[in-house]
């Protein structure tokens, strides 16, 4: 996927904004609150339907506006071109693609998009639910039945712990099965996926932090030596004294490791930055090798993140990724030495206002 062309209309302090991006590297300068965190957050809205600055997107209406408007020419990789848009008030958000009215799922299909910004190190040490999102955006990406599978699984569990909290035992027999049935499908592509994940995460870690023995360690929920259906059973009790389920893939969760050590009890700070980094950046380079849809890459204040060194290194790899990359940073000399970059462009944000040097 590639943006030609770009608009932005009041997403926080950009009031109007109109760029033709290139298809390779975006270089994104400004001062702090600038408004060039603004330019890669209406570009994440557009590809994910919400913000990555706050939970609720109407906040990053600008002041004194009832609605933000993101929309896009988009190139396919088949080189036709489409046409996005969202569209985000108070009340609701509207989402057409080539003029049709659709889903956040098609959107999200349309316009795959990986966030690195300055949070992006709590995929290791916050809690679970960020690390399944992370494996289940990389699914959703490469199968498609994947997410009729999760919605369906997730009414399942929503009923089963609304009959234990109502301690309406009779009628859970049927949700288990539609529990299991689909809990163990949406497990075994998460299984397959970190299994695809770990060789290119495992060359991805060697590039940026020089070692090669780093490991993901996938965890399904429950002690999968056992049938969930049998775990279900036996937990019954404890279900029913909580009111919730237990075990199951909501509560599947991945560790990371180095030198047989959890990552985020044995690495500095900087080197989570770089392994979380190698992380997101191997699941980009496994979309690009087994979907039909390539991804747009957005980093947010890089300098914050990386030393010189490795600015250096990212850039050199971007630079052979075939991906679309928009970067932020306060200046241009944080990008390092760029004579070496061939067609990139340079984007300067002062007071919400977009100009192209």
């Amino acid at each position: 996927m590639t943006l030609l062309k770009l608009d932005v209309l009041s997403v926080r302090n950009i009031h109007s904004a109109s760029i033709s991006p290139s298809p390779a590297i975006n270089f994104i300068t400004g001062a702090n609150a600038s408004g060039k965190s603004s330019l890669l957050e209406a570009i994440f809205i557009l590809g994910r339907s919400r913000s990555f600055r706050t939970t609720h997107t109407k906040q990053a209406i600008s002041f004194e506006q009832s609605q933000l408007t993101v929309s896009a020419q988009n190139r396919q990789q088949s080189g036709s071109v489409s046409t996005l848009g969202i569209q985000i008030d108070n009340k609701q958000c509207q989402i057409r693609i080539d003029q049709e009215d659709r889903q956040k799922a098609d959107l999200a299909y349309a316009l795959p998009v990986q966030l690195i910004h300055p949070k992006s190190y709590r995929l290791l040490d916050s809690g679970p639910q960020i690390r399944r999102e992370f494996l289940d955006w990389g699914i959703f990406n490469q199968h498609k039945n994947f997410l009729p599978c999760w919605r369906k699984f997730n009414k399942a569990l929503q009923q089963r712990n609304a009959l234990l909290k109502t301690r309406q035992i009779k009628q859970l027999p049927a949700w288990d099965k539609e529990l299991v049935e689909y809990g163990q499908v949406i497990n075994d592509f998460r299984l397959a996926y970190v299994a695809s994940l770990q060789p290119v995460f495992l060359e991805m870690a060697g590039h940026f932090l020089d070692k090669d023995d780093v490991d993901l360690r996938f965890l399904p929920g429950w002690d999968d030596r056992q049938a969930l259906d049998f775990i279900l059973k036996n937990d019954l009790d404890r279900d029913m004294r909580y009111g919730f389920t237990h075990s199951g893939p909501h509560r599947a969760d991945f560790q990371t490791y180095q030198n047989k050590r959890l990552a985020k009890d044995y690495l500095s700070r900087g080197q989570q930055k770089l392994l979380v980094l190698a992380l997101l950046l191997a699941q980009v380079t496994l979309l690009n090798q087994e979907s039909p849809y390539s991804c747009v890459i957005l980093i947010d204040d890089l300098a914050s993140e990386l030393d010189t060194e490795n600015r250096a290194k990212l850039i050199k790899y971007l630079v052979g990724l075939s991906c679309q990359v928009f970067i932020s940073s306060t200046d241009i000399a944080d990008f390092g030495d760029l004579s070496t970059v061939e067609n990139y462009k340079w984007f300067h944000v002062e007071q919400g206002d977009v100009k192209q040097f």
